[in-house]
């Protein structure tokens, strides 16, 4: 008996060292990050004492705050667009069928597995083939194609876990098709549907190599300004955007946390 919790114990030693060096590997270069963004030094490598000029250099930087606009406008744009379109596609895909189901599931479901190149450059000839100039509306509509499909696999794995007869027994009790989605249907769907949002919009905000393809001249987004500016080297206010950056997914993680708790709490209440 005293041989088994002894072996016991050092298994759990071994999993919590595995699982400190694991979490140390991620998020240790995350507080290394954090902590060099207070650098005064304008080089990295060396700590010369402590600031808050490139926080404040970062939010005076016309360039940079173009940049974020532009990639805030994109990331906005395309989500609300994904979270219609997805929505509907889920629960089409869900609860009818159709002659050609499967082949259109797995056609919308692709941008998922193809890589980020492959569709920056066929969304690039496609364009070209049809001499559409590239701005921020191309970038917007390459950022929907992937959103789409991401919006759409979070809320069918939601309507996986719901009674598929409950817009039945809506209408059986005198709603028509449509109150039956918005009114019983659409509020179960809403924590998956903010999740998927939140998903879509910082993956949309976090793209290079789309943006890149489909955009115009004179058109960046945070992510192909960022590029080009540590190509001379990671600079201390690059530090402070980043850490901003991980400061706002966080928040946001939060906050679809948030909505899921609470709609969990409300329907247990029910």
């Amino acid at each position: 008996m005293e041989n088994l919790q002894r072996k016991f114990k050092l298994s759990i030693s071994w999993q919590a060292l595995f699982s400190l060096l694991m979490y140390g590997f991620m998020y240790l270069p995350l507080v290394v990050l954090t902590v060099y963004s207070f650098n005064r030094s304008p080089f990295s490598a060396k700590w010369t004492g402590f600031t808050w000029s490139w926080y404040i250099k970062f939010f005076q930087d016309g360039r940079i705050l173009l940049a974020l606009q532009n990639s805030l406008l994109v990331a906005g744009i395309a989500v609300a667009i994904s979270a219609v379109i997805g929505t509907l596609m889920a629960v089409g895909l869900a609860r009818y069928n159709f002659p050609g189901k499967q082949l259109y599931q797995s056609i919308s479901y692709l941008p998922l597995i193809i890589p980020d190149i492959s569709i920056a450059v066929s969304t690039l000839v496609f364009l070209q083939a049809l001499w559409i100039g590239l701005d921020l509306k191309t970038i917007v509509a390459a950022h929907v194609v992937f959103c789409l499909a991401y919006v759409a696999i979070v809320v069918s794995s939601r309507l996986v876990n719901l009674d598929p007869h409950l817009e039945e027994a809506a209408q059986d009790l005198g709603a028509s098709p449509v109150q039956s989605f918005i009114l019983v249907l659409l509020p179960e769907l809403m924590p998956a549907i903010v999740s998927g949002c939140l998903l879509a919009f910082i993956l949309s905000m976090d793209d290079l190599l789309i943006a890149s393809f489909t955009s115009g001249s004179g058109y960046n987004t945070l992510p192909m300004e960022i590029f080009s500016r540590i190509r001379t080297g990671v600079k201390p206010d690059i530090n402070a955007l980043s850490v901003v950056l991980i400061l706002v997914s966080g928040l946001s993680f939060a906050l679809a946390e948030y909505v899921r708790l609470n709609a969990e709490r409300k329907r247990s209440g029910q």
